[in-house]
């Protein structure tokens, strides 16, 4: 399962939309990248749309999934492939009835057995465990250890993904324990020889995992 992981990038809280529209493509061309979360920060719905119609074909080009954070409603009238929802959220039967049995819906799950249990479940396609590691993009709610990422590849097929405060450096023991996916943010973006070199870098790492 280890050599299945995949990134899993989510946008950085604020950006221009012209020059981050040339840095997503540059990320995504940098290596294997199986999803991007627009994660909207203190924006109207106006400008959220404007960024879900700039960003959305760059990552549907790339082969990538596009998911919208939060916003189920916009998700289905703008046609995203699928909403991640946190548990303060709208619920996930809701989201569900919003955007119909075909789009991907994941859900927050934090450090909780039992609430990736109720999701998968209820139908989510992936779950969410996090925070492993210290972050500065989000203020996490929970840390939690791989161990959870263990328990949960060996017991559900419901794919699960590690996310706060991940980097090509930390991320071995996370690919060892079973995630499918690694949400990954300012690893990339702050990335000091760009976010190119960032997803080529995880790209090595997942396999160097992978392999250990």
């Amino acid at each position: 399962m280890a050599s299945d992981c995949r990134l899993y990038l989510i946008t950085p809280p604020a950006f221009d939309l012209g020059e981050f529209r040339t840095e997503l493509g540059a990320a995504l061309g940098g290596g294997d990248v199986a999803a991007v979360q627009y994660r909207p920060k203190d924006v109207d719905d106006h400008t959220i749309r404007e960024a879900i119609g700039a960003l959305q074909p760059v990552v549907r080009a790339a082969g990538a999934a596009f998911i919208l954070n939060d916003r189920p409603d916009l998700a289905a009238e703008t046609n995203c492939d699928g909403v991640h929802i946190g548990q303060e959220d709208a619920p996930y039967l809701a989201a569900r009835r919003q955007l119909g049995p075909d789009a991907t819906i994941g859900v927050t799950c934090h450090d909780s057995r039992h609430l990736a249990i109720e999701a998968a479940e209820a139908g989510a396609d992936y779950v969410a465990f996090g925070a492993f590691f210290p972050t500065t993009t989000k203020q996490p709610k929970a840390r939690t250890k791989p161990e959870i990422l263990q328990w949960w590849s060996e017991l559900m097929e419901v794919p699960c993904v590690a996310i706060g405060g991940i980097t090509a450096e930390n991320c071995a023991p996370l690919v060892r324990a079973g995630a499918d996916f690694l949400a990954v943010s300012g690893a990339v973006w702050r990335h000091p020889d760009g976010p190119a070199a960032a997803v080529g870098e995880f790209d090595r790492a997942i396999a160097a995992a992978a392999k250990s």
